[in-house]
């Protein structure tokens, strides 16, 4: 059986394998600094091997970098051995039941979000379709997270009263301080790098932010996700007429929008973002059928000139009295090329004009003889589609779209066509800061939590990813508008979007409202708007879907260091490693912690049942089995390998005698060969 790694993947390494094997021969070996042998890549051989220049450290170069930012690479690289361990009081079944059934998708992390992105690596790994951010803007009295590069987290200070339980620092960063932006920089970077990986390669990534770093933010995401992959930046007008500031009232706010991967679809790119828009037409009634104008069947511009397209000039002779029309071709295809006017070109059929019809050519285009969109034998065999309005010398031919009569409505007195068209979205968006806390006080009575996002503006931006299923993340959750707007729209449009929220344990001041009102940190006031907000949404909609949350503390591994470091016990000391997972831990923080080892979404449906005395866990209905007890017989062995999993796990050394541990395989090996069986 193999041993589960119980660690967040190490990025540097994997990077290293996939260079490794697209340049195998530019793998070496070479002495670090006390004189131990290492592996190394050759620069000469790579550089001959992708045909470009490798750039020295001290040549010049265009790029963007700050003090520390290499050692950012490194900390967004680095393997954590951190778990995820539910809190079952705190989350929320499906049908928004407060410490219900564990049966919920969406998922709330509450812990330091570079922790929650390394951990959810393995199983969110292209999954996310949409990320929204509101990281700190840097103003001067923002509290930033501080990512230690020299100290272990026991050596961590306390150096601001703001540290969460695991050690992890929070700074107030003050324009005072010497690095103002480079802490900033170090903080934003290694979360963004690791989130691009958690993006589906259709994923996009929303960051609000103000001028305070704005511009640098945009140079870490050209680099990080690349310059073409720029979207653009969208404006928020917050709508805000508060005089703040000197020279120029600052009324804006930013959202820089990248995408994962630029997608062709034939020759053009797919496009990421897009809207619904409802449109109504005016609706006229003939003879009982429905139909809504559209534009004439003429072109415009230097390409929709008779001369241009010489095919497309016919006469539509039309009966005003009866009616009837019809297109015929009554002009010289060869003359078009040589002169512009009309009566030249055109010869009228003077017996249909004697019988009542009359002519109607395409309008001139810049002085030009115009033509039509529509060829003559089209314009004759869908006459049906096809209606003439105006008034005598001002006829226009006009395509018409007939609709289903039930389709129809009344709207101001007027028969309406409600059709929903896919537009781009806006570059400016108008949406007040001052309606997102009124917003958060309609749920949360009180002034619990500073300037929450706009509620609306969250979800039109959900509403620009054409994809009802997708995972939304959010890892500076703040006051959760984000899950509050996907339960909102997914109760407006039918739609499963699943949100996986992440907050550090920020703590309120003693003194504030929301410490009073028994708030103690921020992710007591995200968790109660999600609780509130989707009791209010099912009372007014009444729509099934998903009112709960899975909710999840980051901790310490459930291994103890033994079980990483096992060279390192001596002999004397190998009594107390007798069990390598640690005293205070479940069955249930087991599970989970395999699942993150193994892939399996935080979401998986959880099922918990008894073979032969036995706690067993059946994970996604059988994908993954896991039993966690010691004494394991073979009849529980055997029952597991019947069940056909994916993946079998169990503690090392569980077997219940010598017996049953040499015969494990041969048991798998009959009933499950597939399985892939795994310890821990």
């Amino acid at each position: 059986m193999e041993k589960l790694k119980m660690h967040t993947p190490d990025l540097a390494e994997e990077n290293y394998k996939k260079l490794k094997e697209l340049f195998p021969n530019a793998v070496t070996e070479t002495k670090d600094e006390l004189g131990n042998v290492i592996r190394a890549i050759d620069k000469d051989v790579l550089m001959q091997e992708i045909n470009a220049t490798v750039v020295d450290d001290h040549q010049e170069r265009y790029q963007f970098t700050w003090p520390d930012k290499k050692k950012s690479v490194v900390l967004a690289n680095q393997p954590i051995a951190k778990t995820l361990r539910l809190d079952r009081e705190k989350s929320v079944s499906r049908d928004g039941t407060p410490g219900g059934d564990i049966d919920s998708e969406n998922i709330y992390i509450e812990g330091d979000n570079l922790d929650a992105l390394k951990l959810l690596q393995e199983t969110y790994l292209g999954k996310v379709k949409m990320i929204y951010i509101d990281p700190p803007y840097n103003t001067g009295n923002d509290f930033i997270y501080e990512d230690d590069f020299s100290q272990s987290a026991a050596d961590y200070a306390d150096n601001s009263g703001q540290t969460d339980e695991d050690g992890n620092r929070m700074v107030q960063n003050s324009e005072s301080n010497g690095r103002f932006h480079t802490d900033w920089l170090n903080m934003i970077y290694p979360r963004l790098k690791l989130a691009k990986d958690l993006l589906s390669d259709e994923g996009v990534i929303f960051i609000s932010i103000d001028d305070n770093e704005q511009a640098n933010l945009s140079k870490i995401c050209d680099e990080i996700f690349g310059a073409d992959n720029r979207i653009g930046p969208i404006i928020q007008n917050k709508q805000n007429a508060k005089n703040d500031t000197i020279n120029i009232q600052k009324n804006h706010e930013f959202l820089l929008v990248y995408r994962k991967k630029t997608l062709i679809n034939g020759s053009k790119i797919r496009t990421t973002l897009s809207r619904k828009v409802i449109t109504y037409r005016n609706v006229i009634e003939d003879d009982g059928k429905f139909y809504y104008l559209n534009d004439p069947i003429t072109t415009r511009g230097e390409g929709g000139t008779l001369a241009a397209r010489p095919n497309l000039g016919y006469t539509v002779y039309y009966n005003p009295s009866t009616g009837d029309f019809f297109g015929k071709c009554d002009y010289d295809t060869k003359l078009v090329k040589s002169t512009n006017e009309e009566n030249e070109i055109y010869k009228t059929d003077k017996e249909l004009v004697q019988n009542g019809y009359i002519t109607i050519r395409p309008p001139r285009v810049r002085g030009k003889l115009g033509c039509w969109t529509w060829a003559l034998d089209k314009f004759n065999k869908e006459k049906d589609s096809i209606v003439i309005t105006g008034k005598p010398s001002a006829y226009t031919v006009r395509k018409r779209t007939f609709v289903n009569a039930k389709d129809v409505q009344k709207k101001d007195g007027k028969l309406v066509y409600a059709a929903t068209v896919e537009a781009n979205s806006r570059s400016i968006l108008d949406f007040s800061t001052n309606e997102g806390t009124n917003e958060l006080n309609d749920i949360i009575k009180g002034n619990v939590f500073s300037n929450p996002k706009n509620l609306k503006m969250i979800k039109y931006l959900l509403s620009l990813v054409q994809d009802p299923n997708a995972y939304i993340l959010d890892f500076f959750s703040g006051s959760a508008t984000t899950a509050h707007a996907t339960m909102q729209l997914n109760a407006e449009d039918g739609g499963h979007r699943k949100f996986i929220m992440v907050q550090l344990l920020e703590q309120t001041p003693e003194k504030s409202d929301a410490y009073k009102m028994g708030y103690k940190n921020i992710c007591d006031i995200g968790e109660e708007r999600i609780r509130r907000a989707g009791k209010k949404i099912k009372e007014e909609t009444g729509a099934d879907i998903d009112y709960g949350f899975r909710c999840f503390k980051i901790d310490s591994s459930n291994m103890k260091d033994v079980y990483y470091r096992p060279a390192k016990v001596n002999q004397q000391s190998l009594d107390l490693f007798t069990d390598n997972i640690k005293e205070d831990r479940t069955p249930e923080d087991l599970l989970i912690q395999v699942m993150l080892d193994l892939g399996v979404l935080l979401s998986a449906k959880i099922e918990e049942t008894e073979i032969a005395g036995k706690k067993v866990y059946s994970v996604q209905d059988g994908y993954l089995i896991a039993c966690f007890d010691n004494e394991v017989t073979e009849n529980v062995v055997t029952a597991i390998a019947k069940m056909h999993p994916i993946y079998a796990v169990f503690r090392d050394s569980s077997m219940a005698n010598d017996s049953v541990a040499a015969n494990f395989e041969q048991i798998f090996a009959t009933y499950s060969p597939q399985t892939v069986r795994k310890v821990l």
